[in-house]
């Protein structure tokens, strides 16, 4: 990466863009997305888009007028051409509140585009299953801000950071009700013949974009989709779990514990569904 974006601006990479009493840096006052974009087009645009927005809404930012999707995907398109990678690209939009104390500053909210070429490697599901665990030493809460895609991601840095310890590819995080939320990068999906389960927003988990993409095909496709409570105990007697995010669309996990997972559900729901995404 050569460039990113700042505010609608093309800058250098090497070139400083970010006081130090940013609200983003200093609090984690701001939210983010992470997108694929393949062929110049952002998979799953229109979700990201909305959800960034109802975010902002609830978190009371001041949204300047030029401050629209449109605009955005413009600022995208420009930078990813500016990196050449427009054939598939990762981008990440952070948006923070502005620079200041808690109680004082310009309030001026912030936008920053960064894109990153990728292997074609993301549109494929993995061959080797995930190994997987339940990450200990923190609980999500769930109130209104839970389903965020926020700035302030310690839980989930935290987890990563024990999953890497532990030789485990991904995390699990609990709520404050000891029921399982999500992963450190993902949401979880529980299938058992044609009934899957994932974690209910009210059960603190982020509101991902695959995950409603999912929650709402999963249906047409014959299967019984429920949204909902899931317990360490599912674990053990559900056949198959699978992780999903905008990135990698789905993984199939192998292992949590002692429990082992096949993959046939798994591999039919990214052909029917997930692939066509991505032709």
């Amino acid at each position: 990466m050569n460039s990113l974006c700042l505010n609608g601006k093309i800058l250098p990479v090497n070139k400083p863009v970010l006081m130090a009493d940013n609200r983003g840096y200093r609090y984690g006052d701001g939210l983010f997305e992470t997108m694929k974009l393949i062929r110049g087009e952002i998979i799953l645009g229109n979700y990201h888009f909305e959800r960034l927005f109802n975010g902002l809404e609830l978190l009371k930012f001041s949204i300047p007028s030029l401050f629209k999707p449109q605009r955005l995907r413009q600022d995208i398109s420009a930078l990813c051409k500016k990196n050449k990678c427009e054939e598939l690209a990762r981008i990440r939009l952070s948006v923070s509140r502005g620079n200041g104390g808690l109680y004082d500053g310009d309030q001026k909210l912030q936008w920053l585009i960064e894109c990153w070429p990728v292997d074609e490697t993301v549109n494929r599901i993995n061959t080797n299953g995930l190994v997987i665990d339940i990450f200990p030493d923190a609980q999500k809460s769930c109130d209104g801000f839970s389903n965020l895609k926020s700035a302030n991601y310690l839980p989930y840095a935290m987890a990563a950071l024990f999953a890497k310890k532990n030789k485990l590819n991904d995390c699990l995080l609990c709520n404050v009700k000891g029921h399982i939320a999500d992963a450190t990068i993902a949401n979880i999906f529980l299938v058992k013949n044609k009934l899957i389960i994932t974690p209910a927003l009210a059960e603190g988990c982020v509101n991902g974009v695959m995950r409603r993409f999912l929650t709402e095909k999963l249906p047409a496709s014959g299967f019984d989709m429920r949204e909902g409570i899931v317990t360490k105990n599912d674990m053990d007697t559900f056949d198959e779990i699978f992780l999903t995010n905008a990135m990698y669309g789905i993984r199939w996990v192998k292992r949590f514990r002692d429990k082992t997972y096949s993959n046939t559900r798994t591999l039919e729901i990214f052909r029917e569904i997930i692939a066509p995404l991505y032709s």
